[in-house]
């Protein structure tokens, strides 16, 4: 465990040294072009993914198929891994993000460029209204649309409920949602340093057609998020039955 610790340290350090000196040197191609600034950022993903292989022993795959057309992509959140491989996976992926990383240096700027949408944590239902109807009129880039539905990195075998904001964007925009489910918590965690060795997976599930009221909506994407991400990390070796039985004696 000691020696994984270090070797996840070391993997940490190379990973947001990358990011800075990929950053800094794709940073004025990016600034000029949007598709620049993608294709830097999908080569880091790819790096991160590389080197976690083999630093970590983490290796990680993309099931099902990955959107291709202006849909919302809506996925579970375990930790920044996740983030890698939607990115490193969708052809022209955006964030919802929180306003904060739009200040963060060069990370901020590269977000802005793609289109990702910052949000007001403090004022999130106006805001996600706001930034639908910017979509709508196109003043934002053209894309997948990545919204995570419960808001915020959940650990595996903790349950959260999903937000309206997800609904909100799929009832004004008039989008197909894609569920995407994920196990990357597992081996990846929430807070610390060491990363455990596995098989990471990002699933993109079958879309929900629009036009679907609330309720509708709403209960057929948790049902269908959770219940995908939940078979991959069993599949992960992760004792999920075993923690409910706890949580229940608790």
């Amino acid at each position: 465990m000691a020696i994984q610790w270090v070797r996840s340290l070391l993997f940490i350090i190379q990973m947001y040294a990358m990011m800075l000196i990929m950053g800094l040197a794709c940073f004025i191609p990016s600034l000029l072009s949007r598709k620049a600034a993608i294709a830097s950022m999908r080569l880091y993903c790819a790096w991160v993914r590389w080197t976690a292989s083999w630093m970590v022993g983490l290796t990680s795959e993309i099931r099902g198929a990955v959107p291709q057309d202006e849909v919302i992509v809506a996925s579970k959140h375990q930790s920044f891994f996740d983030i890698i491989l939607l990115m490193g996976a969708l052809p022209s992926g955006k964030f919802i993000m929180k306003r904060e990383l739009m200040f963060a240096p060069i990370l901020g700027q590269y977000a802005l460029r793609i289109g990702c949408v910052p949000v007001n944590r403090g004022k999130r239902g106006k805001a996600i209204k706001k930034m639908a109807e910017d979509v709508k009129s196109g003043a934002q880039k053209p894309g997948q649309l990545i919204i995570y539905p419960q808001g915020t990195r959940i650990a595996p075998g903790v349950q959260a409920p999903f937000k309206v904001g997800t609904y909100v964007l799929y009832n004004q925009l008039g989008q197909t949602c894609v569920p995407a489910a994920t196990n990357v918590g597992v081996f990846w965690p929430r807070k610390g340093i060491l990363r455990k060795p596995g098989h990471a997976v990002m699933e993109f599930l079958d879309p929900i057609e629009a036009g679907l009221d609330q309720a509708s909506f709403m209960g057929r994407l948790e049902e269908t998020v959770e219940s995908h991400s939940n078979a991959l990390m069993r599949e992960a070796g992760f004792d999920l039955d075993g923690l409910h039985n706890l949580n229940q004696r608790a």
